[in-house]
């Protein structure tokens, strides 16, 4: 039996997200992120508990801590950026920030919390996968230098329109005092 689906696209301006639908989908994000948080956290200590804990040096207790630094800060700034306001008779005012919109920073928060699972994920099957974390500042500088620095460093010297405007009245005034003498 062969079905075909066909998807199809709003035709159109996409609509607008009502206060009320962005504060339940905020919940909803932050929700699976905590979940998987929580996920991840608990297979690898279940399993460095359990299998690797002669493995389990300094080194590793010192990248587990900055992985928990990391989830927490992310999470912590996300939490914050979603923060719903309620009027004083308990209606939604505001929802605070979308948490799904394309192109944010919460997008790149995301990102991080991912990358960080994924490499502590991974890290249980071999130790190198810890270096993948080095892609998160590597990231950063691109973003920085695109956005930032690189437009910055690279942008033409600005048009002295100041400086040529003062010379010719200056011309001005040397030609009409040449002019009265």
């Amino acid at each position: 039996m062969n079905v075909n689906i066909r998807i199809l696209q709003p035709k159109g301006k996409q609509g607008t997200k009502g206060q009320k639908q962005i504060a339940t989908e905020n919940q909803d994000t932050l929700r699976f992120y905590q979940i998987l948080i929580g996920g991840v956290n608990t297979v690898y200590f279940a399993l460095t508990f359990t299998f690797f804990w002669s493995s389990f040096t300094t080194f590793y207790m010192f990248l587990v801590c900055g992985v928990l630094a990391t989830y927490y800060g992310s999470y912590k700034f996300m939490s914050s950026m979603a923060t719903p306001t309620y009027a004083p008779d308990g209606s939604l005012f505001d929802a605070g920030s979308d948490l799904n919109i394309s192109g944010g920073v919460s997008e790149h928060v995301k990102d991080v919390i991912l990358l960080t699972a994924i490499c502590q994920g991974l890290s249980l099957i071999s130790n190198y996968f810890w270096l993948f974390l080095l892609l998160a500042p590597i990231r950063a500088f691109y973003l920085l230098w695109v956005n930032i620095l690189g437009p910055w460093f690279f942008a033409p010297a600005p048009e002295p329109a100041e400086e040529e405007e003062k010379k010719a009245k200056k011309q001005e005034r040397k030609m009409k005092h040449k002019i009265i003498r």
